[in-house]
């Protein structure tokens, strides 16, 4: 009785294993079928094909430059394979709510997040090429288009929007290197072709009312709950509260009914052909970096204590105005100077101007490139530039051109005013997140007052015949 039982029960072991064995060769044929359907989907594919060819050609562009050029495109390379994976699991998945979502793109996020990063922080050199590559990948999050009640535009609109932005940043780099290096002038053509037509033609043909979950697939898996935060303890300090933000006004424009103040009042003088460089400190050669002996940024060795003790000054950092390596002017944290002025420069020299505030330089000869960041009330009056003048991060800043200058370009700035003189009349001026922008020109009449334009800031955006027209906002009054 006994044995029959076991070779029983035996038996039944044996054909159980066999049944196990049998759905687990299914199993594995089913997941292989899976992953070879998906491998040979159109959408997959072409998805692949654009990352071989066109970030292909970004990334070749990009190892001829290398340096910080080089690593933001390697993150942009991330970015786009980032969302490959992203393609291959939603035809595996259903669709999420809003929060599994945001849980479902963070692999792709936290890679552009770096980008942005790259971003933050002082100014650095390549920093046009790092801000095209940032604000580019803001194209990728067309797929997270869920409808029209979404609150995004259309899955191809976006990606276009999303490189207009990047564009401002873009042209930067071609303008810049044009006539310089032609690997920059290749990888900013490159970076374009990448996202128009390149994901804008893909997304278009293959997703172009946003991605298709699948219905049958397994759940998005949701973010974690956060968990709520306790009440702050009796006798606890309660959290500060978040900081106001600060509202800067422009100054009221020269006019001609009332003496002229501040900064309008110093460019009047200096416009008026008077003698008014007498008191202005030159730069002389002992100035220079190259010449000096204590690196220490200061302008003037003996001038070294007197301005440490000084209360006018950044204690974070100290006053640089000073040539760097024969090429590249520095000007930094000069605060409360009046009587700044740079005399001995040529053509193939930049001035870059930083954290200054409430302080007015003169830059008296041609240069190839001026750009003014992070400074607030400061006033700037240069000759000529070959390239562009560029004002950035900046609060109630005064610029004026007195001969030639193609561009003018204006981001992230609140209050401008820009002075032009008859020679600069047919620059390009360039503005992106900006307001308060005044333009002042010459008047009609050789001594006349300045005639201020404002810079419109508003705009309407209306669609008409497949397309969407932009027109500034007009103000009537009754």
């Amino acid at each position: 009785m006994e044995e029959k039982l076991i070779q029983r029960l035996e038996a039944a072991v044996a054909r159980l294993e066999a049944i196990s064995s049998t759905a687990r060769g299914v199993a594995t044929n089913e997941i292989s079928r899976d992953l070879d359907a998906l491998a040979s989907d159109p959408a997959i594919l072409a998805f692949g094909d654009l990352i071989s060819q066109r970030v292909g050609r970004v990334s070749s562009a990009a190892e001829k430059i290398g340096g910080q050029v080089l690593d933001v495109t390697k993150i942009l390379s991330e970015a786009f394979s980032a969302q490959k994976e992203l393609l291959i699991r939603i035809k595996q998945t259903q669709k999420p709510d809003t929060q599994g979502l945001a849980h479902f793109l963070s692999p792709m996020n936290e890679v552009i997040a770096k980008a942005n990063a790259m971003t933050e922080g002082r100014r650095p050199d390549y920093f046009n090429h790092l801000k095209s590559v940032a604000d580019s990948l803001t194209a990728l999050a067309w797929i997270a288009f869920t409808g029209k009640g979404c609150g995004m535009s259309m899955p191809t609109a976006h990606v276009e929007e999303s490189w207009q932005m990047a564009e401002f940043y873009n042209n930067k780099v071609l303008v810049e290197y044009r006539n310089k290096d032609s690997n920059h002038v290749e990888w900013a053509k490159a970076i374009k072709e990448l996202y128009l037509p390149g994901l804008r033609d893909y997304v278009k043909n293959y997703y172009p009312l946003g991605p298709v979950w699948s219905p049958t697939g397994k759940p998005a898996t949701s973010a974690p709950a956060k968990v709520p935060s306790k009440a702050p303890a009796p006798g606890a300090p309660a959290p500060p509260p978040p900081p106001s933000a600060s509202l800067f006004s422009l100054e009221s424009s020269p006019s001609s009914s009332r003496p002229k103040e501040g900064m309008s009042a110093v460019f009047q003088e200096i416009s008026s052909g008077k003698s008014v460089t007498a008191g202005l400190r030159k730069v002389t050669d002992d100035m220079k970096s190259k010449n000096r002996t204590d690196r220490s940024g200061v302008v003037s060795a003996g001038e070294k204590e007197g301005r440490t003790n000084s209360p006018s000054f950044s204690k974070a950092a100290p006053p640089k105005l000073e040539l760097q390596a024969g090429r590249k002017w520095v000007v930094e944290n000069q605060i409360g100077q009046k009587n700044l002025v740079i005399d001995d420069c040529d053509a193939k020299q930049s001035v870059y101007i930083f954290g200054c505030k409430d302080s007015v330089l003169q830059i008296q000869g041609k240069v190839n490139n001026i750009t003014i960041d992070k400074c607030t009330k400061m006033g700037v009056v240069f000759a000529e530039v070959v390239a562009a003048c560029e004002i950035v991060n900046c609060n109630r800043v005064e610029v004026q051109c007195q001969g030639s200058a193609p561009t003018l370009s204006v981001d992230n700035t609140s209050g401008c005013q820009l002075y032009l003189s008859k020679d600069s009349l047919r620059s390009s001026i360039t503005t992106a997140k900006s307001s308060e922008i005044n333009v002042l020109v010459p008047g009609a009449e050789p001594n006349g007052d300045w005639v201020e334009h404002a810079l419109p800031q508003q705009y309407i955006h209306s669609f008409n015949n497949g397309q969407f027209t932009t027109s500034p906002v007009s103000h009537s009054g009754g």
